[in-house]
């Protein structure tokens, strides 16, 4: 059975959240909240590199004492929870994958891509209309283009790309695709992942009631909020997606 580490990736706003339950529902693998924990490690053999170099050790050990480190609490998680695989879902990771590779060279990774707009909108909902504009002047092309650059560069069994418009409109062929890709067996579960105990915040199950509500939909997958950035972004937001998405948006098949 396989063992390799999954990540999942992407911008945020993508999904990623959804994914990370559906295949915490996995009776093999474990799937926890997001940590940060390699993006604040990634310093140490990076940017502060410099401050290490004087105990005399060398750069493989400190990679050597991550991995291990990292790898450790995820064993312990996943054993105390029956499964057998663990997996970590966090956007910020996107843009140090070199870094987590280094650590995990068998890692698989899983990339979920979305419509610009519909990130841009759901950032403008979520974090307000300043961060919209980030996003929408480079941080989606930065993030989508580091994870394809970095995915063509990886074997076919290393790297799976899924649009989060594919997952929610069509989940099980979705779900079925990935899951061969992971080596793992097919299980009915992962479509009722809201009936499986997750470490999920409150937070985000309140987010995603109220967005079913809104919707009309009931249930654990909705599709309303598919197209809703072409529909209620303003003629500004909509000019700067154009202006810093559009040419990634055509290379994607989506409409700039």
């Amino acid at each position: 059975l396989p063992t390799a580490p999954v990540f999942i990736i992407g911008s945020g706003r993508s999904g990623t959240t959804l994914l990370r339950l559906m295949i915490d529902s996995h009776p093999r693998i474990s799937c926890g909240e997001e940590t940060h924990f390699l993006r604040d490690l990634s310093s140490i053999t990076g940017g502060y590199w410099h401050l290490l170099d004087g105990y005399g050790f060398s750069r493989e050990y400190w990679i050597e004492r991550i991995r291990d480190l990292y790898a450790g609490f995820q064993t312990d998680y996943l054993q105390r929870r029956g499964k057998g695989r663990w997996a970590e879902k966090d956007p910020t990771y996107t843009l140090m994958l070199p870094f987590i590779d280094e650590l995990f060279p068998d890692a698989q990774y899983v990339h979920l891509v979305r419509d610009a707009y519909d990130v841009v909108a759901s950032f403008r909902d979520r974090w307000g209309y300043r961060s919209a504009l980030r996003v929408a002047r480079g941080d989606w092309a930065r993030y989508v283009r580091a994870g394809r650059d970095f995915g063509q560069r990886l074997p076919a069994d290393r790297y799976h790309e899924l649009r989060y418009e594919a997952l929610v409109e069509d989940p099980e062929p979705a779900l079925r695709s990935l899951f061969q890709f992971l080596g793992e067996a097919w299980d009915p579960a992962v479509l009722r992942f809201q009936d499986a105990p997750h470490d999920a915040t409150e937070r985000y199950t309140r987010f995603t009631a109220e967005r079913r509500r809104e919707g009309g939909e009931d249930g654990a997958v909705y599709t309303s909020r598919v197209g809703a950035g072409r529909r209620e972004l303003d003629p500004v937001l909509r000019a700067v997606v154009r202006k810093g998405a559009g040419q990634l948006l055509r290379e994607l098949g989506y409409r700039p």
